[in-house]
């Protein structure tokens, strides 16, 4: 059986550890282009100064005007041929950070995010946008980035709904990669859906990717809400850095290299609802999670477990919680639909999918999601 497993180079995490940048742009040169809105270099300048004069190299401001397209990224890719750049920085959120994956194509990338809401920092994929910021296309590269730094000071003084959406996408992770195991289903870090010629053959994934999918679960039930605390008081705790370890690095190796599974697919399929358009991806994927759970039959105790969690941090479990007051037959089925497309995730779970399962799932864990939710009033 081929197994694969992909990873950053280096991870690092700390206390205004952002001044330390200087340092992993010296070890591939003296300049670096940096990708980021205008406002989130603006929020980090003083530390970025100090990293500039600790290693005495240079940081090109490339700006990002705020999609990750196929224009965006050859503009910018222009200006670190001009400038003789020696390696890319994405600085920010989801779209920086994809941007300069796609302008870094794999090699001499550091990633440094400013917000702990998604899982994506670590991996060696992007989701391409048209300059409308319609969704274009996913991009592979050869290797994750080759350092994400994260400054613990800049996450907890971010609004406290980033950590909590990000905790919501790595709840998904260890149910979707034990799916995935059970299943003996491909994962990202081998051959993904829908990828070019010439990439490797398919792979599964490994014990190592399970254990960690696990081990970010654990901690996401430990820790989750006294982070929640902290982030409120904008304070850098234990629990926090937990946390924040937990969103970027065990759920991305959990879910790159251990799988995606039927929550991300929900995902998709509610997307297509006007409603969710205002709620963050990892507040979706939690309802995608409890969905999931609901779909394989997962024990009483383990469903009550993830619905507990939820509703501490308010993480929705139900429609209405991710803007869908009602939903027709017409509507749901077509969410179902999306979710169950051939190249979508849902098919990693271990066994059969039909669009009625996944319909009859979306409804049992909405109604699942509201009693328990008014139970807990």
């Amino acid at each position: 059986m081929r197994k694969a497993f992909i990873c950053p180079t280096k991870y690092v995490q700390g206390e205004n550890e952002l001044e330390n940048l200087g340092y992993f742009v010296s070890t591939f040169g003296k300049s670096a282009l940096l990708i980021a809105n205008p406002d989130d270099v603006t929020r980090v300048r003083a530390k970025l100064d100090i990293a500039a004069s600790k290693s005495d190299i240079t940081f090109v401001e490339g700006g990002f005007h705020g999609e990750c397209s196929r224009v965006e990224v050859a503009r910018l890719q222009e200006v670190a041929k001009e400038k003789s750049c020696d390696c890319i920085i994405g600085l920010g959120g989801g779209k920086a950070i994809d941007t300069a994956k796609c302008v870094a194509e794999g090699d001499a990338l550091i990633i440094v995010p400013t917000i702990a809401a998604t899982d994506a920092p670590t991996s060696h994929s992007a989701v391409l946008y048209t300059e409308d910021g319609a969704f274009d296309d996913y991009a592979y590269f050869k290797q994750s980035p080759s350092v994400v730094l994260i400054d613990t000071t800049i996450i907890a003084g971010a609004p406290t709904r980033f950590l909590v959406s990000g905790m919501g996408d790595a709840l998904s992770t260890y149910f979707e990669a034990r799916a995935t195991s059970k299943a003996y289903a491909n994962v990202n870090a081998g051959l993904p859906c829908g990828a070019r010629e010439g990439f490797a053959p398919p792979a599964k994934s490994t014990n190592a990717a399970l254990k960690l999918a696990e081990l970010c679960y654990n901690t996401l039930i430990e820790d989750g809400l006294k982070a929640k605390v902290a982030s409120d008081a904008n304070q850098v705790t234990s629990a926090l850095e937990n946390i924040i370890e937990a969103n970027i690095l065990l759920s991305g190796l959990g879910f790159e290299s251990g799988g995606l599974a039927a929550a991300h697919a929900i995902h998709d399929g509610l997307t297509i609802l006007g409603g969710t358009h205002a709620y963050f991806h990892g507040e979706k994927v939690a309802f995608g999670t409890i969905a999931q759970l609901i779909l394989e039959n997962a024990p009483k105790t383990e469903i009550e477990e993830v619905l507990g969690f939820c509703v501490s941090l308010g993480l929705p479990v139900c429609l209405a919680d991710i803007g869908v007051e009602s939903i027709s037959t017409e509507e749901l089925r077509a969410v179902a639909e999306k979710a169950c497309i051939p190249e979508e995730s849902v098919h990693s779970m271990p066994f059969p999918i039909t669009v009625e399962a996944v319909m009859a799932a979306i409804l049992v864990a909405d109604r699942t999601g509201a009693e328990f939710k008014a139970a807990r009033s």
